[in-house]
């Protein structure tokens, strides 16, 4: 009976080393899946090299840190393609004429979408592909920017992933040389009249106390506030679209614009609109610089965003020890305070005209496209890795990893100094270093939005930029627009021109108008209209 016993609980024992030792192989294994799993997520036997274009102030170096990084937890070989930012759209031609298409393919001006697909430069991106490898990107687009997808769209399919920005519900400054304004006794202007005497008293009262006459009123983009206080946009780099009666006009063209062009001819013929208008206000450098404002020529301006024109003191940041400091000046500031200590700057409305309407423009919502070019389509797999990557680095959810890829290594670049999103310190020396994020190969990815106001933006905030903003509500483009636009502009820009000069009357508006339409603007008008009334129907 013993000997029974003892037979019986040996072989349970037997069974139950069998059982653990079949259970724990199971476990491993499956544990070893799990790991290889994981891996070939992030890193698949095949080593992709992607081509990318980005914005950029200056080329990022070929061995930047961030870009080691991304190459290394990927498992990819980066090209950055160095187009300088001003000269993009001419230097990204010369290599797709080439027949070299990028992998992540930038398309700075949302109006060439079309263009590009038209090209046949890019792929398609499945719908099912884009929601899998960049679920980040797509959920902050359709939470923040509900709509904007489907103007990534052509002919029903995907071509492009809307860059959407956060932060341009806030409209161009009005600026003013505020201690010119003081010197002569004046407010900053609130409607036309007022801002006419301003410009006049700019140019004719010595308001710099040189006593040199030497000085104007305004040049080419404070006309802009000008033409809003008419209702429309005119000097932009594309046509600009306006709505009017429930459809789409172009603003240019719009009969109040005639009423607008009485005031500027005069202006000039009164010497009170800079002579050398013709050539802008910024004279080389970085684009968003008024150097007529900055040299203390013009007295008012409506050029750049809100960011650069931050005076020293204007909202208080935290600096590396958590406290609380004020700001340093930005940009044209930066640089007028530095040509003159003495000069202030004041913030104003834009002026409201004969009918009550006003604005200043406004850039664009949707600024530009993330695409992917064709040659990355024909390897297998490539394009789920470039999505995946750009997810990565634009929308990552946890904020450490995500704030790493905009500025560089945490505890060296930047560091946490407060709860805030807003609350981090670039440290030394990068802080005083400009570009500084293009030298590390950080921030390549694309903006995505984010209802996330950060003190700079509650700052803006508090001046109103985020009303009576005039934004182009033709997003996108048409065939038309591709084909005639360039043209468009060009004689759009010469007929302003010449009649505020004086070469041309006023009343050769109407001419230009018609020739304007016979040139192509008829079509454009149809196309952009048909567009519009399909966009608001959806």
């Amino acid at each position: 009976m013993k000997i029974n016993n003892l037979r019986s609980i040996s072989l349970v024992l037997v069974w139950i080393v069998i059982l653990t030792s079949a259970c724990g192989t199971q476990q491993e294994k499956s544990k070893h899946e799990q790991i290889s799993n994981a891996a070939a997520a992030f890193a698949d036997d095949k080593k992709y090299k992607i081509s990318w274009t980005m914005h950029q102030n200056e080329p990022v170096p070929e061995h930047a840190e961030m870009i080691r990084y991304i190459e290394d937890k990927f498992n990819v070989d980066l090209e950055i393609w160095n187009l300088e930012n001003n000269k993009y759209e001419g230097l990204l031609d010369l290599r797709l004429a080439q027949g070299e298409p990028p992998d992540l393919f930038r398309i700075r001006k949302p109006q060439d979408l079309l263009k590009y697909q038209a090209q046949g430069v890019l792929a398609e991106i499945p719908e099912e592909m884009l929601i899998k490898h960049a679920p980040n990107i797509i959920h902050a687009i359709k939470m923040n920017a509900p709509g904007y997808m489907d103007y990534g769209k052509i002919g029903g399919k995907y071509y492009g992933i809307p860059v959407v920005s956060p932060t341009n519900i806030y409209r161009i400054p009005v600026v003013y040389r505020q201690d010119w304004l003081d010197h002569l006794g004046l407010k900053i202007p609130e409607n036309l009249s007022d801002f006419e005497k301003a410009m006049y008293d700019f140019s004719n009262k010595d308001p710099d106390g040189n006593g040199k006459k030497d000085t104007y009123g305004l040049s080419s983009e404070g006309m802009n506030v000008v033409f809003g206080a008419f209702g429309q946009i005119v000097f932009a780099e594309q046509l600009y679209f306006g709505v009017k009666d429930k459809r789409l006009v172009i603003g240019a063209l719009e009969p109040e614009m005639k009423e607008a062009l009485k005031y500027l001819h005069k202006w000039y013929k009164d010497g009170i609109i800079d002579p050398e208008f013709i050539t802008g206000e910024n004279k080389g450098g970085y684009k968003h610089l008024s150097h007529s404002f900055i040299n203390g020529k013009i007295g008012m301006t409506s050029m750049g965003n809100y960011y650069h024109w931050i005076q020293a003191g204007d909202y208080k940041v935290i600096n590396e020890h958590g406290e609380e400091v004020p700001v340093e000046a930005t940009f044209n500031a930066l640089e007028l305070s530095l040509k003159n200590q003495h000069a202030k700057i004041g913030f104003g409305q834009p002026v409201t005209g004969p009918q009550g309407k006003s604005g200043s423009k406004a850039y664009a919502m949707l600024m530009n496209f993330t695409a992917i070019g064709t040659d990355a389509a024909k390897e297998p797999g490539k394009m789920e890795k470039i999505l995946q990557i750009l997810d990565y680095i634009s929308a990552n959810p946890n904020q450490d990893e995500h704030l790493s890829m905009l500025y560089g290594v945490k505890g060296k670049h930047w560091k946490w100094v407060g709860k805030s999103n807003d609350d981090i310190v670039i440290l030394p020396p990068f802080d005083k270093m400009v570009n500084y994020t293009n030298q590390i190969g950080a921030n390549i990815g694309m903006t995505v939005p984010s209802k996330t106001l950060g003190r700079r933006e509650q700052w803006a905030s508090t001046l109103d930029l985020d009303k009576n903003g005039l934004y182009n509500m033709m997003e996108v483009s048409t065939p038309s627009l591709i084909k005639n636009s360039s043209e468009l502009i060009k004689m759009k820009n010469k007929a302003y021109i010449s009649i505020i000069t004086g070469d041309r009357s006023v009343d050769d508006f109407d001419t230009f108008v018609k020739e304007f339409m016979e040139a192509g603007g008829e079509q454009v008008l149809k196309e952009a209209n048909d567009w519009y009334h399909n966009h608001m129907k959806n």
